[in-house]
């Protein structure tokens, strides 16, 4: 089994987190996405303060999958500098983790 990651990001509106989400899975870069709520951002972009509301995709992939999947995010997503942070699975159900190995495919 190829190691598990799960790869976060955000975007401002509900229907672009659907595209990013819809579009990585029919492209077999992740196995599912999960898309949250709302959320508050406070950050500092070009010497400003700001704050947004923004949704966060969370994709559930392979360390494979990932240079595919960050280049589909980079290039569907309409941020200048987008949010694209992986996170190794350190465990989890080995039912699960075989899942997402047989959901997405090495580029």
């Amino acid at each position: 089994m190829t190691q598990a990651l799960t790869v976060l990001t955000t975007t401002d509106s509900a229907a672009k987190a659907q595209e990013l989400a819809r579009g990585a899975v029919e492209a077999r870069l992740a196995a599912c996405a999960q898309i949250s709520a709302p959320v508050t951002s406070v950050y500092r972009w070009k010497d400003a303060i700001e704050t947004a509301a923004e949704w966060q995709v969370l994709f559930k992939t392979t360390q494979a999958c990932y240079p595919a999947l960050e280049g589909h995010l980079a290039a569907a997503h309409d941020y200048e500098t987008p949010e694209i942070i992986a996170t190794p699975v350190v465990g989890g159900s080995a039912a699960y983790l075989a899942w997402i190995d047989a959901e997405t495919m090495a580029p």
